[in-house]
């Protein structure tokens, strides 16, 4: 149960019957009310808008509104009492009964707990990591992989219905640089010596293996022939592999893509001239002159004609190229007829997730979106701010082109996909972040994902404990239901309950604003709550121990708590994609 919809519904109702008996005007929005969790904790469970938004309406004082609301209010059986505070807020506080009914209900429903039906089946598509296959994914592709999955979860979660993509750039310049790279390893391969790589080519050794599997397979058939008769399938045999080497990448950071979208096969199909040519026939489409960039210096700067979008029409700040003078299309035009294809699968929603440097497409994307599915459909782009690799406090230079950057995989041997998902989710993804290698591995609460896992963790040694004492005490149904639950009435413990019942709408809240990192925040704060009880029991009393060798009906309300606590923290760990561990190793 998302108790914050619960008591929102509830007070509609409240002001319906208010209008039903004329106290208030039929009709009211009820759009702008609200209810949320107060500021100070001290004010109560939850904190209604209510009196303050439709005062005016109902042509009354919010003061007087919210008596009449709270008069209604404290009837609920779930209230405990409500007054009004400031401006017409509502303050209300919730039974004990109602937090120990949630306990029993998490406990009953377990890792579904949470599950949401806000997204009623809505097809939704999220293509994430679309890195250049030019190279092995590096640390800093990793971000955009686990916020794009991380996110894919919470929102199947939320009753979406969620298609993973990934778009291969295998068009372009880059890749022909790729083929010409793989083309003087092969030729090193067969003796050649190469001092060095020429600029602008990719050094990386990780093309080496590449040409000795393209050796096995073609011997020296290449070694003499034209570049106009190598290019084309050394491109092809470069791509193919390095897309080999980056989904297994992906399947040890546990991300699995459903569906690959090639952009060459793109372009082979026509998909872009249907888009222009669709643009032309919109009166969208003219052949101008771009004004000069920024700072860029008149002597460096070639006016020519290009086949421009109107994209000001749409909302962007400059009409956008989609052919270039050499008759070439642009990246944008590729662009544009790969979301048209995701609107034309059923994908009205769409969601990007972006490296930092691509901030500038966003409008006209946006303005591409919209002019192609003629306002029907929607695009969510999420940049990713790039990650800092560091080394006991000291940075690590990464860079495709030198050669010098730090592999995935090398990351992952190191520290595990746990700790590598987690610490990318414990910033917002348009905040830098600080990847330490040496400080995520350290075992103290100073590091997120230990700390969050040994809660879980610690549950289980804790149901392990309460066996050895009590022979065959088991969470089971039945011992749920009779279990009694009104002993856990220490404020301590029922801030742990009310923490958890609020997983639903972390949940939901976390699916509606497309933020993973609110899963991170909310298993750190709940694991802390956590922590904090098992330290209060351990030194400042010991009447909260969760196994108390003297009182088993005690032991078996905590046991409760701790149970439902496990189910929470594997919820949440799961839909972020970590493992929740039974045992720290």
């Amino acid at each position: 149960m998302n108790y914050f919809s619960y008591l929102r519904q509830k007070i509609l109702e409240i002001l319906l019957k208010l209008e039903k008996d004329e106290v208030i005007p039929k009709g009211l929005d009820h759009s702008h009310i609200t209810v949320e969790s107060p500021r100070d904790p001290k004010h109560g469970d939850l904190s209604t808008n209510a009196a303050m938004v439709l005062a005016k309406l109902a042509k009354l004082k919010p003061s007087d509104l919210a008596g009449l609301i709270i008069e209604h209010l404290t009837l609920l059986p779930e209230v405990n009492d409500a007054d009004a505070a400031g401006p017409g807020f509502i303050n209300i506080r919730l039974s004990s009964n109602f937090w120990w009914d949630r306990l029993r209900e998490i406990v009953a429903e377990g890792t579904n707990y949470g599950n949401s039906d806000i997204g009623r089946g809505i097809p939704v598509n999220i293509e994430y990591v679309s890195a250049n296959p030019t190279g092995p994914l590096h640390v800093g592709h990793a971000r955009g992989a686990v916020i794009g999955d991380a996110l894919a979860s919470i929102l199947s979660k939320a009753g979406y219905n969620v298609t993973k993509e990934y778009y291969i750039n295998d068009a372009g310049t880059q890749v022909d640089v790729l083929a010409r790279s793989l083309y003087l390893r092969y030729q090193e391969c067969h003796g050649a010596k190469i001092e060095q790589m020429p600029d602008g080519l990719y050094p990386g050794s990780y093309l080496i293996d590449i040409a000795k599997l393209l050796k096995e397979k073609d011997g020296d058939k290449w070694m003499s022939a034209s570049e106009k008769e190598w290019l084309a399938p050394f491109r092809k045999f470069a791509i193919d592999a390095m897309m080999d080497l980056i989904r297994e990448d992906l399947d040890l950071l546990g991300v699995r893509h459903d569906h690959f979208s090639s952009e060459t096969i793109m372009v082979e199909k026509g998909r872009v001239n249907e888009v222009v040519k669709y643009l032309e026939g919109q009166g969208l489409t003219y052949t101008g002159i771009l004004e000069a960039p920024k700072g860029k210096k008149l002597d460096d700067w070639e006016e020519r004609p290009q086949t421009l979008f109107r994209s000001t029409q749409f909302g962007d700040d400059i009409d956008r190229p989609v052919k270039k003078s050499d008759g070439n299309w642009t990246y944008f035009a590729s662009d544009m007829a790969y979301h048209l294809d995701k609107f034309k699968r059923g994908f009205s929603e769409m969601i990007d997730i972006m490296g930092a440097d691509h901030g500038g497409y966003i409008k006209r994307m946006d303005a591409a979106v919209s002019a192609l599915t003629q306002g029907q459909g929607s695009l969510d782009v999420k940049l990713c701010h790039m990650v800092n690799l560091m080394e006991n406090g000291k940075s690590i230079k990464m860079s495709k082109r030198s050669g010098a950057f730090t592999k995935l995989r090398d990351v992952l041997d190191l520290v595990g996909k746990d700790v590598v998902r987690f610490i990318m989710l414990t910033r917002k993804n348009d905040a830098p972040l600080d990847f330490d290698l040496r400080k995520v591995m350290e075992k103290s609460r100073d590091n997120p994902v230990y700390y969050v896992q040994y809660s879980h963790a610690r549950c289980h040694s804790v149901l392990q404990h309460a066996k050895e004492v009590f022979d065959k005490l088991e969470l089971t149904p039945d011992a749920i239901e009779k279990a009694p639950l009104e002993l856990l009435s220490d404020s301590a413990e029922l801030l742990l309950i009310k923490q958890m019942a609020a997983w639903p709408r972390t949940l939901e809240s976390a699916a509606e604003a497309r933020e993973p990192h609110r899963i991170a925040y909310y298993l750190i704060e709940l694991s802390g709550t956590f922590h904090a009880l098992w330290t209060k029991g351990a030194k400042e009393d010991t009447s909260l121990r969760f196994v108390s060798h003297n009182n088993k009906q005690l032991t078996l309300a905590r046991l409760v708590l701790v149970g439902a606590l496990a189910s929470v923290i594997a919820s949440g760990l799961q839909v972020i994609g970590v493992e929740p561990v039974k045992e720290m190793k």
